[in-house]
């Protein structure tokens, strides 16, 4: 849509008289609205479709709202042409001012009809006009995604034999229609750790394989479906997609990039509601209002953390208000991301190119998160609390000294004033405006604080305050004073009782503005160029808004997961069924609009829906009932005979080979080796990674990343600290998304750093070495027995005869290698003094580990 509005700011104070033009013969008579005019401003003078879409202020579709104008008074001036702003804007009064902004401009002739429409008068045609505000509503698109998903029959099929579920059904009545058989079914090994990868995202252990093949009940892949569906670790698995929808990170991004503390708690409070099987429903309107639900928790409110992982602009030159803007077009697109499939935030600056999403549905989206405010919230651990009460005392204590020995309250309560008097008085002293700028920008919730009363400030606010008067105290009273009052001593000293003595955990979380902002149109998404005021309000072309007498983050939320909106279940199917075949049934899954591509499978996307809602929006049984459906089972070999017809597999005629997950990967290697932690949970660890890469960061640099000790250096990858600025190479290197904005679907690449990652990274090297010493201590048999065992630890089954027998031609050339330069054996295997472990031979053994490590089978799901 064309920014209008823009340009009337402009034009705003503008008494330019327009130059005359000549009249077309036309102008001679009385001008008609419908025949004269309307197919001129509706083709020429501005991009909207129709005439009965809205243009910034200008309506063209009853006189009152045309004359009545938008964001500087009246469009149209009836009688007057030369006072009209249209007229203006029509003329190109200034330059670079000029509708239509693109193509060519009207002719005189053209330009003379208009002023003499105007001049005449402006006859306008007597038209009810649409009611303004909630009931304003477009009539439905009739594309198949924004219609509600009907439930289907069930088709027939002739090989009945085939069919496990209903999700058989319509893969085999499609195959059946092109004359194509399905696979076979994949074999035991195959299917336990396809199984295990898919919803815990570890691979089974020997004994689990072992147990799994001996098991011939003709329940045993359904019993192990229920255990792993009741592991807790998977709500780790299925975490990661959230936190990918998220943009989660630890740290906020752009120039300064400091860390978030308690970002991991929002992770925490997913796996955890992941794996309690929480309903969908539920699951999302705590994320979107918690903090709005009756008598809410603090458990409800840590799920808003969700819109917490939102990138923080810190640097000293930014407007607040800017980022501030930012951050709720952010929270708006990753809204629509999520839960609508559509990619709305190609509505912030105009209407949106393809799909029916106005720039007004953009900004009325907008205004839901508008009134939202940061709220961090103090969420002490089971550990956390009774520790602290016990040294509360000798700290206040110790800090009470402190201060008074530097007579830090004295300073600080000059400073403060000083500090509002800058924000009362704007110009007057700059450092002290830099100062207070700044404070908001560095120390969240600051500049609230110093208006009030010491009295009514909490134990957090007055030491966070004194952070800041330590942090500002140069820049404020100079280096002389700085040096003078030894600030220097008492920063340091201050620094390490904070450190000594650490305060409580806590949880970042929405609230609610008391002090709500209005919410307008920005024109061209400028936060500088406010339009019409909006009102919250769901897309207009997804039907009815919530029934609610004011709409609010709760009634949004609760509209999503409702029958009223055609997307949400489809689209979360949808992302179900890409986890575990690779592909969504539309391929497309962040954008379900009207350039996606159709779904390979409609009916059954719809029935998939349907059954997500009528079973309670239960992810747990979706899982189940994909997982145990015939068309999962299948075997992923490649078939010749589908290459032609179907070379993406969008028949679902096989199972697909996926590339693991960055962090599976890592997961999987530590596994096999034995050293991973599987410790549910927690803050975020920094494992080993190359010298330098936090020297590359923003910020900080390298104090952000102190290595990780003990076994928090082999935790899951989802708990690896994630820099915006440097995040974790490996992580990069296997296609993690950069935490910028929502990923629904993940690349899978395939590059040479990949390979040389998994050779030579320090924590793989590690991995060989403790594998090789696993092997040589739980299997003491022949070197046959030694290499099935290592199979079994890294592929979770046997190897063929040629792999066994490549290994070993590969374990004798070390051997040889390694005799003739013993000097290696230290490098290789540097532990001397392991009980009943030859160096030597664990050399060997780490050569073979690094082998099998390496392999393509190890990091994919067949």
């Amino acid at each position: 849509m064309l920014s209008l509005l823009w340009i009337l700011a402009q034009l705003q104070h503008s008494a330019q008289q327009v130059p005359a033009a000549s009249l077309p013969p036309s102008a001679k008579t009385q001008i008609v609205f419908e025949r004269d005019i309307e197919p001129l401003l509706r083709e020429r003078c501005h991009s909207c479709h129709g005439a009965e879409r809205q243009l910034g202020g200008l309506r063209l579709d009853n006189r009152a709202s045309a004359l009545a104008g938008g964001y500087s008074g009246p469009v149209i001036t009836p009688g007057s042409s030369a006072e009209s702003k249209l007229i203006h804007l029509v003329a190109g009064l200034r330059e670079g001012l000029v509708m239509p902004m693109s193509g060519e401009r009207l002719t005189p002739q053209q330009l003379g009809l208009l002023r003499a429409w105007i001049d005449q008068g402006v006859s306008w045609p007597n038209r009810a006009p649409r009611p303004e505000g909630r009931g304003s509503r477009t009539s439905k698109s009739s594309h198949w995604a924004f219609l509600p998903p009907r439930r289907p029959a069930i088709p027939e099929t002739k090989n009945t034999a085939w069919v496990r579920s209903p999700i058989d059904a319509f893969v085999l009545a499609r195959l059946e229609r092109e004359g194509i058989q399905p696979s076979p079914e994949a074999d035991s090994a195959t299917s336990i750790r396809r199984l295990r990868l898919d919803l815990t995202g570890l691979p089974p252990t020997p004994a689990e394989v072992v147990e799994f093949l001996a098991d011939k009940r003709p329940d045993a892949y359904q019993r192990l479906v229920d255990r792993l569906l009741a592991s807790p670790h998977y709500g780790e698995k299925w975490a990661r997609q959230w936190l990918d929808l998220a943009h989660y990170a630890d740290s906020d991004g752009y120039e300064k990039d400091n860390l978030r503390p308690h970002a991991w708690k929002w992770r925490q409070w997913t796996i955890e509601a992941l794996n309690r099987n929480m309903p969908f429903d539920q699951f999302t309107i705590e994320q979107i209002a918690g903090d709005s639900l009756p008598n809410a928790t603090v458990e409800q409110k840590a799920a808003t953390g969700f819109f917490r992982n939102t990138l923080t602009n810190r640097e000293g030159g930014v407007d607040k208000e800017e980022y501030r803007v930012e951050q709720v077009v952010d929270r708006t697109a990753t809204l629509g991301a999520v839960w609508l499939g559509l990619t709305v935030g190609c509505a912030r600056c105009h209407d949106h190119k393809y799909d029916p999403i106005t720039q007004r549905d953009f900004y009325q989206l907008f205004a839901f998160f508008n009134t939202a405010i940061e709220r961090n919230i103090e969420d002490p651990l089971p550990d956390e609390l009774g520790v602290f009460l016990q040294r509360r005392m000798e700290y206040d204590s110790k800090k009470k000294a402190l201060l008074a020995e530097f007579k830090v309250r004295e300073l600080q309560e000059g400073w403060e004033k000083l500090a509002l008097e800058a924000a009362a008085h704007p110009g007057v002293d700059p450092v002290m405006d830099a100062v207070w700028k700044n404070l908001g920008l560095l120390f969240d919730g600051c500049q609230e604080t110093m208006t009030l009363n010491p009295s009514q400030r909490t134990r957090k606010q007055q030491d966070v305050l004194t952070d800041a008067f330590v942090f500002f105290f140069r820049q404020s009273f100079g280096k002389q004073k700085h040096e003078a009052r030894r600030m220097g001593d008492f920063s340091a000293r201050w620094t390490k009782l904070r450190e000594e003595y650490p305060g409580l955990t806590e949880v970042q979380t929405l609230a609610e503005n008391p002090d709500p902002p209005r919410t307008h149109i920005l024109i061209r998404g400028d936060f500088r160029q406010p339009g019409l005021e909006v009102q919250p309000n769901t897309p207009a072309f997804l039907g009815p808004p919530p029934d609610d007498p004011k709409l609010t983050r709760l009634s949004l939320a609760r509209w999503l997961v409702s029958k009223d909106n055609p997307l949400t279940a489809r689209i979360w199917v949808n992302r179900h069924w890409q986890e575990l075949f690779g592909s969504g049934l539309v391929v497309t899954s962040a954008d379900f609009g009207m350039r996606t591509e159709s779904p390979s499978h409609p009916d059954l996307l719809d029935w998939l829906a349907t059954e997500f809602i009528d079973t309670g929006w239960n992810m747990k049984k979706i899982h189940k009932m994909i997982v145990e459906s015939a068309t999962y089972r299948q075997s992923s070999t490649a078939r010749a005979d589908l290459r032609p017809p179907d070379p993406y597999n969008r028949l679902l005629a096989r199972q697909s080979r996926l590339r693991l997950s960055a962090e599976s990967i890592r997961d999987v290697v530590l596994a096999a080796s034995g050293l991973l932690n599987r410790n549910i949970g927690g803050r975020s660890v920094c494992p080993p990674q190359p010298p330098g890469v936090s020297d590359l960061a923003f910020g900080f640099g390298p104090a952000k990343w102190t290595e990780s000790t003990g076994s928090d250096r082999y935790r899951r990858g989802l708990y690896i600290r994630f820099l915006r600025t440097a995040p974790y190479p490996q992580l990069v290197t296997f296609d993690a998304p950069d935490s910028m904005v929502s990923c629904s679907r993940r690349d899978r690449s395939t590059t040479p750093l990949q390979a040389l990652n998994l050779m030579n990274d320090p924590v793989f090297f590690e991995a060989a070495q403790v594998l090789a010493a696993r092997i040589l201590r739980e299997e003491r048999g022949s070197l046959a027995r030694r290499i099935d065992y290592a199979f079994l630890l890294c592929l979770a089954r046997e190897p063929r005869p040629p792999e066994r027998d490549e290994v070993m031609r590969h374990y004798r050339r070390l051997t040889e290698i390694l005799q003739n330069s013993p000097e290696l054996v230290e490098t290789l295997f540097p532990a001397k003094d392991l009980q009943d472990i030859d160096p030597a031979e664990a050399a060997v053994w780490v050569g073979v580990s690094r082998l099998l490590l390496n392999l393509e089978e190890l990091i994919t799901r067949s």
